[in-house]
């Protein structure tokens, strides 16, 4: 029986009894006198919260998203302490008994719905789920220490970081046949999801399991609640992140940050289960082979062509190797990032999103299917954390991954290590939150009055080095970056007239340079020399140096990088790093 089903004795299904209501864009339940009372599914975790909810009729539970002055109860549903009382279905409008109001285009911004990887990667609704369905769902749920390797957790107001895990561990019925047995599960499949701040823009990075690094120590919760640092390795694979020596989804996070210097704000873990169930949840997925694939280690056989895909056939599908490009890691990757494509296209298209039936299918499917940080782990954290990612546009969400090179200690490569030309770029567009399609970002900035003024500061002429005066504050950046910059100005770049200020009295996040209107030509050369923004540049006031004399004030925030380092981030995606858009369907090879 589905887990729809459970606690029934009849055959109706309750997702068809969830409606669109047309005024408020919302799924409720809608029962007519002469149809069966359904129970709404799944256990409550105590008796005084369930109470709690229903209100005041032990006998009916209201769905809180009912339209306004009409609250839709399933009778029948016993709250205790409260005494059980049969509840008086209530009359459906004047011609409108027993029919089910016309559909609507649902928002998109009404749909529950998270992002995660090749195990994870999911859209899920349940906004007009009642408060004992939401209990359900809670309990589907299951959580897994950050161990302070996270931000806290995503924030509305800023870019969102989701570390996306998918495990080979073997565990579940209808696994038997993959993975280690013995396997204690590795980080197989990882993706690092970035929302921009403004939402316009995603990209959905990939680290190769057969990427190099150092795993840094990790302090991780054990079960009797105490902590235990985990002794770090360096120069291994990241799969071996997770699940070796001990190790936590925290760690996987911390070896992330390691790696790319940015902390991810939350995590997911799903194993083999997930894309089974959930692309049965939604029907099946399409997908394009550009040639005929057998393949004996993950058992897809398919022709070439667009093809259709759910359960088994979808698992073997990202699970496969050996036939596709070089038959190696990366290969599978680009197969994964094809299939999340594919599903993203049919999450968001309206097939799924005014289904109450996948809906439904879907929200039990995901929620089973997920392990999630401390930090998310509820129907409500998941919803908030849905309803930003729902503004996106698949088109301009980005799928690639770390630009790597054969690992040059090995005679026949086998494991590839950062390539140490394209990867920081990588790297740092990401932090800096800069777009990897042309989209809104660049758009908006071309037409920002701000963004043309900044621009403008650095028009015109520049002073000689030997004419810049300026004083250097460390302002957030690392202990000794005051001085090493100082040292780098006078010594190579011919920046005399500079001197180290000390701290600042305040930490920035960025770098800035003030200067008064009549050193312009000063704060022009300076910012060419070291890379600075337009944006950098404070139009302001001078101060006065050592030797009593105007000087500007230049001052290290958190983003800076070291001397002789440009401070301008990247607007561009380096030529030999591959990418793709989730809106187009591509061909596997």
């Amino acid at each position: 029986m589905d887990a729809q089903g459970r606690g029934r004795a009849d055959n109706i299904d309750p997702a068809d009894q969830w409606v669109l209501n047309p005024n408020t864009g919302e799924y409720e339940l809608r029962l007519t006198p002469s149809g069966p009372q359904p129970a709404v599914p799944g256990p409550r975790r105590s008796a005084s919260r369930g109470a709690r909810a229903a209100g005041a009729d032990a006998g009916a539970v209201r769905s809180r998203t009912a339209a306004p002055g009409r609250e839709t109860e399933v009778p029948g549903r016993e709250v205790p302490p409260q005494r059980r009382r049969r509840a008086v279905p209530e009359e459906p409008p004047p011609g409108r008994r027993g029919r089910r109001p016309a559909k609507k285009k649902s928002r998109a911004k009404k749909v529950l719905l998270w992002t995660g990887g090749t195990m994870a990667f999911v859209l899920v609704a349940g906004a007009g789920a009642g408060y004992l369905y939401i209990e359900h769902l809670n309990n589907n749920i299951q959580s897994s220490p950050d161990d302070g390797a996270s931000t806290g957790g995503f924030s509305k107001d800023k870019a969102i970081n989701v570390l996306v895990i998918g495990t080979d561990k073997r565990t579940g019925s209808g696994n038997e046949g993959y993975g280690d047995s013995g396997s204690v599960g590795h980080a197989d499949t990882t993706i690092l999801l970035h929302v921009s701040k403004d939402r316009t823009n995603a990209t959905a990075l990939s680290i190769p399991r057969d990427l190099i690094v150092d795993v840094p120590d990790c302090p991780t919760t054990q079960e009797d609640g105490s902590t235990k640092v985990i002794a770090g390795t360096d120069n291994v694979r990241f799969n071996t992140s997770l699940g070796q020596d001990g190790r936590t989804p925290s760690c996987t996070m911390r070896t992330v940050t390691e790696l790319t210097g940015i902390t991810p704000d939350n995590f997911m873990v799903a194993d083999f289960n997930a894309v089974k169930t959930l692309t049965t949840a939604v029907g099946g997925v399409d997908v394009c082979l550009g040639k005929d694939i057998n393949d004996s280690d993950s058992h897809l056989n398919l022709k070439k062509g667009m093809r259709h895909i759910e359960g088994e056939t979808a698992l073997a599908f990202v699970r496969t190797r050996h036939s596709v490009g070089f038959g190696g890691d990366l290969s599978r990757i680009a197969l994964q990032q094809q299939f999340l494509s594919a599903l993203m296209r049919k999450l968001k298209s309206n097939s799924t999103l005014t289904s109450p039936t996948k809906m439904v299918k879907v929200a039990e499917a995901a929620t089973k299917a997920l392990t999630v940080d401390s930090k998310l782990d509820s129907i409500g954290k998941l919803k908030d954390l849905g309803l930003e990612l729902g503004k996106l546009n698949v088109k301009n969400l980005t799928f690639t991954t770390v630009p790597v090179i054969d690992n040059p200690a090995e005679k026949v490569p086998v494991t590839v290590v950062v390539n140490p030309t394209t990867a920081p770029t990588v790297f740092q567009m990401i932090k800096e939150d800069v777009s990897f399609t042309e989209v809104a970002a660049q758009k908006k900035e071309a037409k920002s009055k701000e963004a043309a003024a900044a621009a403008k500061r650095l028009e015109g002429t520049k002073s000689a080095a030997s004419e810049v005066r300026v004083q250097i504050l460390n302002g957030g950046a690392e202990a000794g970056s005051a001085q090493e910059t100082l040292n780098w100005l006078q010594n190579d770049e011919g920046v005399t007239k500079s001197e180290n200020a000390g701290n600042a009295s305040t930490t920035l996040s960025k770098t800035t340079l003030e200067y008064a209107p009549d050193q312009a030509d000063q704060a022009r050369k300076l910012a060419a020399l070291m890379g600075l923004s337009g944006s950098a540049m404070k139009p302001g006031k001078s101060v006065t140096n050592s030797q009593g004399l105007p000087a500007m004030t230049l001052t290290l925030g958190k983003d800076f990088k070291g001397a002789g380092v440009s401070m301008t981030a990247a607007t561009k995606v380096p030529d030999t790093v591959d990418t793709s858009t989730a809106d187009k369907v591509e061909c596997a090879k």
